[in-house]
């Protein structure tokens, strides 16, 4: 009778060392949560990113306008009969 107890106390702890850390266990559960929300996150700044980038676009595409402020702004063009200063520190 002994021995059927110390039996069944050593299948319950090979099942419990199964479900906290064997293949799919309760440890590899919670790092793979851990690594979907991670991504997620990532996800979303990309969606973001990728609509300003897709309203740029779309700006770009009907008028000059975003065209010449972004020309004005990152290359420093100037209009025709524009007078460029450059302040210096």
């Amino acid at each position: 009778m002994r021995f059927l107890v110390v039996l069944g106390i050593l299948m319950f702890l090979a099942l419990q060392y199964r479900l906290w850390f064997g293949t799919a266990g309760y440890l590899e559960v919670q790092e793979l949560r851990r690594e979907v929300e991670a991504r997620q996150a990532l996800t979303q700044q990309l969606r973001q990113r990728n609509r300003k980038l897709a309203l740029e676009v779309a700006a770009y595409k009907t008028g000059l306008e975003a065209v010449e402020a972004r020309a004005r702004n990152e290359l420093g063009m100037i209009k025709e009969g524009e007078t460029f200063f450059l302040v210096v520190d």
